[in-house]
């Protein structure tokens, strides 16, 4: 339960900052990727939130599996501002956090793979 615990808060500490890129992008009139990139940044925590509520160990692993996606979709949205430089801004901070959550989710995912085989 301990990593559980600790994704949920790195995951709305995420979430927090995304907010906050959103806003600046969209202060610099950018609409589209900003709205793709909190759709996603978000997601990532709702999902785990319901993965914690879980009705089963297969549940818990198909929610936490969907956090993975939708941060690893993240990754790309901010991958794509770095590399476009649609808003010219420093996105380094954004892509270790999202890694260092990618890491723990995929570690959860697999760790209750393999507890349930």
């Amino acid at each position: 339960m301990k990593t559980e615990n600790k994704i949920q808060e790195l995951s709305f500490e995420f979430a927090i900052m995304i907010i906050g890129l959103y806003k600046t992008m969209t202060e610099k009139k950018e609409y589209v990727l900003s709205k793709q990139l909190l759709r996603s940044g978000t997601s990532i925590g709702a999902n785990i939130e319901e993965a914690i509520a879980a009705q089963s160990r297969k549940d818990f692993i198909s929610k936490m599996s969907i956090a993975s996606k939708e941060a690893r979709e993240t990754r790309y949205w901010i991958r794509l501002l770095d590399k476009s430089r649609i808003i010219d801004m420093d996105y380094a901070m954004y892509l270790t956090k999202i890694e260092h959550i990618i890491n723990i989710l995929t570690k959860i995912v697999k760790t209750s793979q393999d507890s349930i085989k």
